[in-house]
């Protein structure tokens, strides 16, 4: 019974140091991302542009059925 309680608290010691270890790094930045604000621009000019062009074929695609 007293290894249970030994194994236990070193256990919770294991995961304390961890936990601190794991707020220590979010709170320097180390899970700041860099990289994908500077390129998400790029990415989001692409997707409204297949947007824009979906909308057109949408909309031709109404007017000519109207017509007929």
């Amino acid at each position: 019974m007293e290894i249970i309680i030994l194994l236990v608290v070193a256990s919770l010691c294991v995961a304390l140091i961890f936990l601190g270890l794991f707020v220590w790094a979010v709170k320097t930045g180390q899970y700041d991302d860099d990289y994908s604000p500077s390129v998400r621009i790029l990415f989001d000019q692409q997707e409204e542009k297949k947007e824009s062009n979906s909308k057109i074929q949408n909309l031709s695609k109404a007017g000519k059925q109207a017509k007929a």
